[in-house]
This record gives C-alpha cells, sequence and structure tokens, in this order.
C-alpha cells in the first residue's frame, strides 16, 4: 500500500466536485467521492469495532468477579484494580494518537495494535489456564519444583492486562477517526452521514457489548475462564482480518509537507509565554496589521495573539506564528473546560462494572429455579438500551429535530452531552434509593451479618438506573465523541477522540482516589468503612448520593462553559 502526498496519475479525468480533498486510496492515487470511503468503508470499520468491543468488554465487564474469586481480593482492592486498569486504559490512546497522527498514520497504527492486542489476550487466556496446568503437573510430578507458583499467575495475568490496555490504547482512537474519516466534511450530505456515522459506530459498539456480557459473562461464570478469555483473543484476531479485507476500499489522509501540529501548537504556547510583556497595543496593531477582523473567536485567549510577534520584534518566517497557527491553538484549548466538566460524569460512569456488579451478587437473580442471571450481565441493560435507542433516535428524532432547528444532527453536540449528563445524575439518585431499600430488605431479613446470604429482593430492582445510564451513555458519549472529532484540527483528529477516552481514564482514576480516600476515612480508628466486604453492612447508598450531589455540581458548571464555547468555522457554517 502506497500512501503519498502526490497522485500517482488517474486513469480517467475527474470532475473537480467528485475530488475528495487531501485524500488518496491505497495505490496513492486521488480519491473519487464514488469510488472510495462512504458507507461502504464504514461498514467494514464498524464490523471490526463490534469484534474489539466484543474482546475488550469481554475481560472489562467481569473483571472485579475475577479479582474477588480465583485471585482472592477483597471487593474494595478489587473495584480499585478495576478502575487504576481502565483509567490507564483510557488515557494511552493519547499515546497512541500521537504516534498515529505524527508517525505511522492511523491505518497501520490500527493493525500494529492489533496484534499488541491479540498477544495480550492469548497471554490473559495462559494466565487463565495455569492453575489448571499447576494441578495436572503437580497429580504427575513428586516433586513441587515443577509446580507453578500462584504468584506467577498474578504476574502473567497483570502483564497481559496491561498489553491488552497498550493494544486498545493504539486501536481505540484510530479506528474510530479512520471511520469518520471515509466521509468528505466539505460535502453537506457527507457532512450528515458522518453524523450519523458516530450513532451506528455506537450501535455497533453496544451490539459487541452486549454480546460479550450475554455470552462470556456466562461463560466466564459458569463454564470456564480460560474459554471466557480465549473467545475475546479469537474473536479478535477475526476482527483484523475484516480490517485487512477493506484496505482496498478505504480513504487515506495525505500528510502535509508542513511542520507537525503539535509544533505549530508548541511554538504558539512558547512565543505566547515569551512574549508575555508585549502590550495590548502592539498585538492590536499586528492583528490589523495581519487583516484580522474582530470576531468572537479571536477575542477569546487573546493571550495567545502574542505569538504573532517575536521577542526581538523580527517577523521572519519560521520566528513568528500565523494567525491560522495561533487559531489552531485556541481551538485545542477551547476543549479544555468541556474536557474537565465532563469528569464526574467519568466517574459515575465507572459505577456500572465494580459496586453495581457487586450489589448484583447480593441479590435475587433467579430467573427460574435452576437459572441464574450472572452479575456482570445486568451491564447488558445499558447496552441493550443504546442498541433501542439509536435507531429511535437517528431515524425519528434527529429528522423531527432537524425540521424544527435546521440543524444537520437535530440538535448541537455540546445540547446533546448536557441532556446526557443530566440522565447520569438522575440515574446516581435511583441508584441511592435502590440501594436504600436493598439494605433495608437485608435487615428486615436479618440477613446483616451474612455476607453470602442472598437479599430476597429481585436484581431487577436494579434495572431503572442501568436503563438510564443506557441512555446517558447513547447521548453523552456520542456526543463527546463527535464533538472532539469535529472541534480539533483535521491532523488531530486521532488526538481528539483520545482526549475524549482521556476523560474516562481520569474519571476512572478519580473514582479509584475517591473509593480509597472514603475507605481511608470512614474505616479509621475501627470506625465502619462505606465498603467492607460485607455489602449488607456497607454504604453505598451513601457513595450514590455523594456521586448525586457532584453530578449536579458538574451539570452546572458544564451549561456555564457549553453556553459560553465557540464552535470552529466549519461547524458554525454546518450548523446555521
Amino acid at each position: 500500500m502506497a500512501i503519498c502526498n502526490h497522485s500517482s496519475g488517474a486513469e480517467t479525468p475527474l470532475l473537480e466536485e467528485d475530488i475528495v480533498d487531501g485524500c488518496f486510496d491505497y495505490n496513492g492515487r486521488i480519491v473519487n467521492r464514488t469510488n472510495c470511503g462512504g458507507w461502504t468503508s464504514a461498514s467494514f470499520i464498524i464490523g471490526v469495532e463490534i469484534g474489539e468491543r466484543f474482546a475488550y468488554c469481554g475481560i472489562e465487564s467481569n473483571l472485579v468477579t475475577y479479582l474477588t474469586g480465583p485471585l482472592g481480593q477483597s471487593t474494595a482492592a478489587a473495584a480499585e484494580n478495576v478502575n487504576a486498569w481502565s483509567g490507564t486504559a483510557s488515557l494511552l490512546p493519547l499515546l497512541g494518537a500521537f504516534i498515529a497522527d505524527s508517525f505511522l498514520g492511523r491505518y497501520r497504527t490500527i493493525i500494529v495494535a492489533s496484534v499488541i492486542y491479540i498477544l495480550g489476550l492469548g497471554l490473559l487466556t495462559l494466565s487463565a489456564a495455569l492453575p489448571f496446568l499447576n494441578t495436572s503437573v503437580c497429580q504427575k510430578a513428586d516433586t513441587s519444583i515443577l509446580c507453578s507458583s500462584p504468584q506467577l499467575q498474578v504476574i502473567i495475568f497483570f502483564f497481559s492486562l496491561y498489553l491488552v490496555a497498550f493494544g486498545q490504547g493504539g486501536h481505540k482512537p484510530c479506528i474510530q477517526a479512520f471511520g469518520a474519516d471515509q466521509f468528505d466534511t466539505h460535502d453537506p450530505e457527507a457532512c450528515k452521514a458522518k453524523s450519523s456515522f458516530f450513532n451506528w459506530w455506537y450501535f455497533g459498539l453496544c451490539s459487541g457489548t452486549l454480546i460479550a456480557f450475554l455470552v462470556l459473562n456466562y461463560i466466564q461464570d459458569n463454564l470456564s475462564w480460560v474459554l471466557g478469555f480465549g473467545i475475546p483473543c479469537i474473536v479478535m484476531v477475526v476482527a483484523l482480518l475484516v480490517f485487512l479485507c477493506g484496505t482496498t476500499t478505504y480513504r487515506y489522509s495525505a500528510k502535509r509537507d508542513e511542520k507537525s501540529p503539535f509544533v505549530r501548537i508548541g511554538r504558539v504556547l512558547v512565543l505566547a509565554v515569551r512574549n508575555w510583556r508585549t502590550s495590548s497595543s502592539a498585538i492590536a496593531a499586528e492583528e490589523e496589521a495581519h487583516g484580522t477582523l474582530p470576531s468572537e473567536s479571536s477575542k477569546q485567549f487573546k493571550f495567545l495573539n502574542k505569538a504573532l510577534l517575536s521577542p526581538d520584534g523580527s517577523k521572519e518566517h519560521g520566528k513568528v506564528c500565523s494567525i491560522g497557527e495561533v487559531e489552531e491553538a485556541k481551538a485545542v484549548l477551547r476543549l479544555v473546560p468541556i474536557w474537565a466538566a465532563s469528569l464526574v460524569y467519568a466517574v459515575v460512569l465507572a459505577q456500572s462494572s465494580t459496586f453495581f456488579t457487586k450489589q448484583g451478587t447480593t441479590m435475587d437473580r433467579s430467573i427460574t429455579t435452576s437459572v441464574k442471571i450472572p452479575a456482570a450481565s445486568l451491564q447488558s441493560f445499558i447496552s441493550l438500551t443504546i442498541v433501542l435507542s439509536i435507531p429511535i433516535y437517528d431515524r425519528i428524532f434527529v429528522p423531527l429535530a432537524r425540521a424544527w432547528t435546521r440543524r444537520p444532527a437535530g440538535i448541537t453536540m455540546l445540547q446533546r452531552i448536557g441532556t446526557g449528563m443530566f440522565l447520569s445524575a438522575i440515574s446516581m439518585i435511583i441508584a441511592a434509593l435502590v440501594e436504600m431499600k436493598r439494605l433495608k430488605t437485608a435487615q428486615e431479613y436479618g440477613l446483616v451479618d451474612k455476607p453470602k446470604a442472598i437479599v430476597p429482593m429481585s436484581v431487577w430492582w436494579l434495572g431503572p438506573q442501568y436503563v438510564l445510564f443506557g441512555l446517558s451513555e447513547m447521548l453523552t458519549m456520542v456526543g463527546l465523541q463527535e464533538f472532539f472529532y469535529d472541534q480539533v484540527p483535521n491532523e488531530l483528529r486521532s488526538i481528539g477522540l483520545a482526549l475524549y477516552l482521556s476523560i474516562f481514564g481520569v474519571g476512572s482514576f478519580l473514582s479509584s482516589f475517591l473509593i480509597s480516600a472514603i475507605e481511608n476515612a470512614t474505616g479509621r480508628n475501627g470506625g465502619k468503612s462505606w465498603f467492607p466486604n460485607n455489602l449488607n453492612q456497607a454504604h453505598l447508598d451513601y457513595f450514590y448520593w455523594l456521586l448525586a450531589a457532584l453530578s449536579a455540581t458538574e451539570l452546572a458548571l458544564y451549561l456555564y462553559f457549553a453556553k459560553n464555547y465557540i464552535y470552529n468555522r466549519a461547524s458554525r457554517q454546518m450548523q446555521s
């Protein structure tokens, strides 16, 4: 495959309106809008995402059960480990996106990351098989030297787990950005299709997640952890093959000859700091010399305009920044308040795979006398809600809203994100009320001191909070993905999606820190911890009320930042 900065010559002349600017096919030729990209290419990529999410969620969703079961960790320690790993997995896309945008490109990064991903899943399967290998070897051997140490199993397990995180870190931001690249942002119809792509991308993501919850969690809980970890490895191999099958249909972004966007933005920040003493009148004169018209965008972060001047007063090329470079840096800086205002949402989201799951293990999960719902499979309510609601949102709500607001996506990206945040706050209030009900039931039946007893309360009580989580994700997660892809410079779109993912990485770490701090504060000097191993003596309801209060505060801050946010020029033109 050749991806270059110039055309190798088209065999037939192309009409100018049919050419996709800045893109080439797998042979390095100029792209004809009708021959490459679009929904055909996007379908391959959505299929890959279904497999990848099946593999990832098959590990992540039931990880707390594996840690507290076969590895014998406490509930609090397991929750902290899950949050730490999830946080790392969500922050590593920043590294993967940097490598893709600066060196390898998205296509090659996806392939390399997939291989690392598969290697990690293979080692994870091996770590789960070690206890069985150990039993077999020890039964046949006369010496214990041949027997594997439990410590070896733990080392291999965590090494492979973080290897999966590294693979996911390169795969996740690039595959989605590569999918969105298949639509021409300069074509109004393609822009509508791109907005729809983010909806159907998330639909595919949640379809893979739903299958993992329903199938893999049952296999892990009832059959074998080896099989439960081995199947995701096989599925990831198939996903890589599907991705390679679409190679001839993809559009590839051409790499420009100019400096890296990281270098350009860095220069703006450095020059602005070096010129911090420059007077506002000098900046105004320089803006006038550049012919810059006052606008909402130019009035924000005016201190960056100091990069238009050099410390020695020289205006030689390379010593000062252009207006375009300054505006590029401002576009990235505008994302920071929205990013920060989304962190509490990420903390709330982290509870669905930790404490929600542990709650479910204490409740009546019987469907029949012999069949029980695996606790981790309760998360399937989230995915099922998303899978059912996205077609309704994309095919019914968006056209109706579009007719009313005249916006291509019906409502703005920030409006969509804020609505989801509101629903997440409501879900935490409901979660707190349900937990109060569960604790009261445990007291009434004298089960407070019986940690392994099943509380006679149906697990379906947890359904509403999971459904609200699903609606919240459908709105906020998809909105954040589109927002961080759309609002960064074209060459930084992998980084934009990595910034979106980093919200949930930092959120997981914050959740882990919050749990640890509360554990230390409430359990100090023999006090009653909020998170003992016996959940019938715990106070998860207090924790949920705290998260509900933090969510309300976050929503107020978010609304303030969203109201003052200025979309980039392309987005303003499309929304007007």
